[in-house]
């Protein structure tokens, strides 16, 4: 008599028909920011060899996957990596794992802790149901590394330069560093062209006499980004928020979505139907008490 699997579990996310033979399964594990303990690498590796071929797939997404696991085993094996804090995967219409690069904590160019905004996400929003497959990027900086314009919702650390002028000694690497040629000098004074500027602090990082200081910092928001079959990248919504406003951003976003999407419509068909304007002032009107 075979083991009785838990499907309501199992069809929750995650779990992958292979193309072999003989009822075998890849299974999707929930990897945040693709971030791992040595304890939970030792888990996997003793899960794929107990239940498995011996061999993990890292995925485009920084998750894991078990392959060649048969069915009457998925179930305990997701048992014995849970308790290893190793959680099971999403797959379907839900918020997918969510990938981020490390930011500030490793990297010297990273302006946001992207791991801790990731696991906050995380933390709040994954696997919920959305009308189709929804994912988040969080970017340390406008290097853009984790493409948070090929996502539903990318976020990317932002930093404002402030030029004071009293420090200034004219030496121009501001100028030859800007990778946008936002910086100009001009009659001994500093010009910045708002409109050019992508907020990276480079400016600020190079500066040897503090002549360029950080006037403010947060995160920039771009959506409806997606790849596939019919790619388009996401739409910047808005720069320098601050966290508490990106949350909401967030569930105004979802509400949005849930509001006005069509079955099994991906988010950027949805602004792309109803409007971007309308969906812009949807989630960006100030709540009144």
């Amino acid at each position: 008599m075979s083991k009785k699997i838990n499907f309501e579990r199992l069809k929750l996310g995650g779990i992958l028909p292979q193309r072999q033979n003989g009822d075998l399964y890849s299974i999707r594990l929930r990897i945040v920011g693709g971030q791992l303990n040595s304890n939970q690498l030792r888990a996997l590796a003793d899960a794929t060899e107990k239940y498995g071929s011996g061999e993990i797939h890292i995925t485009s997404r920084q998750g894991v996957e078990i392959s060649y696991v048969p069915i009457d085993y998925a179930d305990k094996m997701l048992d014995e990596l849970e308790n290893s804090g190793v959680h099971q995967g999403a797959c379907g219409p839900r918020v997918r794992g969510i990938v981020s690069c490390q930011g500030n904590r490793v990297c010297p160019r990273g302006l946001i802790d992207a791991e801790y905004i990731a696991g906050k996400i995380d933390e709040k929003y994954f696997a919920k149901n959305l009308p189709s497959k929804f994912k988040f990027a969080v970017t340390g900086c406008p290097a853009s590394c984790m493409k948070p314009q090929e996502n539903d919702f990318g976020i990317m650390g932002s930093i404002e330069p402030k030029w004071v002028g009293e420090n200034c000694t004219f030496c121009g690497l501001c100028e030859s560093t800007c990778p946008t040629d936002a910086i100009k000098i001009e009659d001994n004074t500093i010009h910045i062209d708002r409109d050019k500027c992508n907020l990276c602090g480079d400016c600020i990082s190079i500066c040897p006499t503090e002549a360029w200081i950080k006037a403010n910092s947060g995160y920039t928001i771009y959506v409806g980004g997606k790849v596939g079959r019919f790619p388009k990248l996401a739409i910047k919504l808005i720069e320098m928020v601050e966290e508490d406003e990106l949350f909401k951003i967030i569930d105004k976003t979802f509400n949005f979505y849930k509001e006005n999407a069509q079955p099994d419509e991906r988010f950027r068909n949805t602004i792309d139907r109803v409007g971007f304007d309308n969906y812009k002032q949807s989630v960006l009107t100030q709540d009144h008490d």
